[in-house]
């Protein structure tokens, strides 16, 4: 599926749930401190949707961010094994590979996904953030990411906690992908 694709697929079902809770847009952005017109983007099927929104309507609405981002309702509770490969692939970002690690299990507190990052000109890094705190290990190649106004370049085997509101990019660095677990909270 092409990204494009991912962003028409999780439009609906963001419109969908927030017609069946009877919220208008204006509710869902006090919800979740999007704007307005943010929430009508985001339902529109035609931006890119942060997972950091997604995972506020996910908690405010009371739903598994699975069932946003795949439409299938998570059903394991006691333990959920994904083995080598085989994450549930979340095309949200044009530049980065991202498989969620636990999306089979139901009521999930935390987020784990193995991403991997191409090598990029230090001016072609794109800041982000969203709500929640992330931590990052770093397993194949090495990583570059910029965090509250610094530049940290980690190894494998290297690990980083932050706060996701910090402004933050990441990518490969000595011109190869980077591989790395990121757990969001």
């Amino acid at each position: 599926m092409n990204m494009e694709q991912a962003y028409k697929d999780i439009a609906p079902r963001l419109r969908g749930l927030r017609d069946a809770l009877d919220m208008t847009r204006e509710d869902m952005a006090a919800k979740t401190g999007a704007s307005v017109q943010q929430v009508a983007d985001y339902e529109s099927g035609t931006v890119e949707i942060p997972v950091g929104y997604l995972m506020k309507v996910a908690h405010c609405c009371h739903v598994d961010l699975t069932v946003l981002i795949s439409g299938v309702e998570p059903h394991l509770r006691g333990h959920s094994l994904v083995r080598k490969g085989e994450g549930l692939s979340v095309e949200r970002r044009k530049d980065y590979d991202y498989k969620s690690l636990a999306y089979r299990f139901s009521g999930r507190k935390m987020e784990p996904f193995l991403i991997t990052v191409p090598p990029k000109e230090e001016k072609d890094m794109n800041l982000v953030s969203h709500s929640g705190q992330e931590f990052i290990h770093v397993m194949e190649g090495r990583l570059e990411i910029r965090v509250g106004g610094e530049a940290l370049a980690l190894e494998p085997g290297d690990s980083l906690y932050f706060d996701s509101q910090n402004p933050h990019a990441l990518r490969g660095l000595d011109g190869k992908e980077a591989k790395f677990l990121d757990v969001i909270l």
